[in-house]
């Protein structure tokens, strides 16, 4: 498969595993506890800040990045020369592939000028084989005159599975116009129907007969037609009531479809119009209702975000936007009962993200509202990103807690996502191993007895309390232990701080 090269890109590919990991301090909780994220920071930082906790487990992200049109914008800078934009989305896409769940999937808002370099470079890191689709959405409803080429009308999204093998979207549901060509004309018990043809263009001379319709017509297939079905399977159909001759009985025979026996929903195209998921102007409108005097310049439309999360996830679901914006793609999730993290840089995590998410949680109206019956309530913690988990020096940062420690430690040897909720020195147990920690004396005090360093009384502690037959993996200050005695309890001994590597 061939590559896309650029200059510096060997630094783009090492920045991804290089970038330190910096702890996510919770700075206030907005509504209900819930476990939604607004994170205001570099999200190169924050992705990487996330993985200890969401490693393979975000089922949808959907992304909108600065297009790199060379222009300026009120709200982000949009003019990256094209090998610094190019080794941007590299390092961050890398990451969050890592927080992708095995059947989730990446939708990524793009335009023209890097549509073609962003597949190229989403090939490499996806691997050609988990390419979807390109989505092509209509975001203008009308020509521009004063352009000087070509007036642009439409984006691409760009759509990739971690696993194609795996991952599904979701039916869409069916709109009332596609219900409403389901109709009882015969009062059949079994439901509505529509009519299929039963005429097929490759031609077979065995089902290429004469059929009698109900008035004593005689009808054949169309030239150089035969029918879909056999003279035995026709007559089966007909006594079955699945064929219908019109109301008069002497129509063409058509097989009847119940809406009971098609699919609960309807397949997504690859052309979405702006009367089916709104276009530019519908999101500022959407914008303006919660904050009027600083309009956001390039917003998304909640419909558009609505489609997308229909069809990548379901109720319950964690969705990640690491280019939150104006915060649309949080205030659809929050809507549509899913769980989110937002992440974005700016000054409009505070005057648009949070303005608008707080407006979902008291109910107000706009947007997907109405249509995804939202009422009220939910909640989510405003976080920013802190120091550093790891000092230059190797050492941990002192603010660092026993609950992140044990988080980064057991991602970093099972690259699972922890719990969030790690309280004892058991982290837990992957294929047979149990993982322990003991930091800040998390068996009652600082003195070796106590937690810190592994003695005889703490293992023996460790083991009534903790018990595990098979292997163990205990980090800790120091050991006091002989080899011999950890090689007879299966233990292997890990030395915190010079141990841990959790880059």
């Amino acid at each position: 498969m061939p590559f896309l090269d650029w200059v510096n890109k060997n630094e783009a590919i090492e920045v991804a595993k290089n970038v330190p990991y910096h702890l996510i301090k919770k700075q206030k909780k907005y509504g209900e506890d819930t476990e939604n994220l607004l994170i205001q920071g570099d999200n190169l930082l924050a992705l990487k800040a996330l993985k200890p906790y969401f490693a393979n487990k975000i089922r949808c992200v959907f992304i909108d990045p600065p297009y790199n049109t060379q222009s300026a914008f009120t709200h982000y800078d949009d003019k990256l020369e094209h090998s610094q934009w190019l080794t941007m989305m590299y390092s961050r896409i890398s990451l969050i592939r890592d927080l992708m769940a095995t059947d989730g999937s990446l939708w990524i808002s793009i335009d023209d000028d890097e549509a073609h370099y962003l597949k190229v470079i989403c090939d490499e890191i996806f691997g050609r084989e988990n390419f979807v689709s390109n989505v092509v959405w209509q975001k203008k409803f009308s020509p521009q005159n004063d352009a000087k080429w070509l007036s642009d009308n439409h984006d691409h999204i760009l759509v990739y599975a971690k696993n194609k093998n795996i991952w599904r979207p979701n039916l869409l549901p069916r709109s009332e116009d596609a219900k409403a060509r389901y109709k009882n004309p015969d009062n059949d018990p079994r439901g509505n129907w529509t009519s299929g043809d039963v005429s097929v263009k490759t031609y077979n001379s065995n089902t290429d007969f004469p059929i009698t319709t109900p008035s004593g017509r005689i009808v054949n297939p169309p030239s150089g037609y035969c029918w879909r079905y056999s003279k035995e399977k026709l007559e089966e159909l007909i006594s079955e009531n699945r064929i219908w001759f019109g109301e008069k009985g002497d129509n063409v025979p058509r097989i009847k479809r119940f809406l009971t026996d098609v699919k609960d929903g309807v397949t997504a195209m690859t052309v979405w119009t702006y009367d089916e998921v709104g276009h530019n102007q519908d999101a500022k409108k959407e914008v303006k209702l919660f904050n009027e005097a600083d309009v956001f310049d390039t917003p998304k439309p909640e419909k558009l975000m609505s489609k997308i999360l229909a069809l990548a996830s379901n109720e319950g679901d964690f969705v990640l936007d690491s280019f939150l914006g104006s915060g649309t793609t949080a205030a659809v999730a929050h809507k549509m009962n899913r769980k989110y993290i937002g992440i974005e840089f700016g000054e409009h995590a505070k005057t648009h993200c949070i303005p608008r998410l707080v407006q979902v949680i008291k109910g107000e109206r706009g947007g997907v509202s109405e249509s995804t019956g939202w009422k009220e309530g939910g909640g989510f913690n405003f976080c920013t990103l802190s120091s550093p988990a790891f000092l230059e020096t190797g050492l941990i940062n002192p603010e660092i807690s026993f609950e992140d420690l044990a988080s980064f430690i057991w991602h970093f040897e099972t690259k699972l996502p922890s719990n969030g909720d790690l309280k004892t020195p058991l982290l837990g147990v992957h294929e047979d191993t149990a993982y322990y920690l003991l930091y800040n004396g998390i068996l009652g005090d600082r003195k070796p007895a106590g937690g810190n360093v592994l003695t005889k009384d703490v293992l023996k502690a460790i083991d009534k309390i903790y018990p595990h037959n098979g292997p163990k993996v205990i980090y800790g200050e120091t050991t006091r232990l002989g080899s011999s005695r950890l090689d007879a309890e299966k233990i292997t001994f890990k030395q915190i701080p010079y141990d841990i590597n959790v880059i």
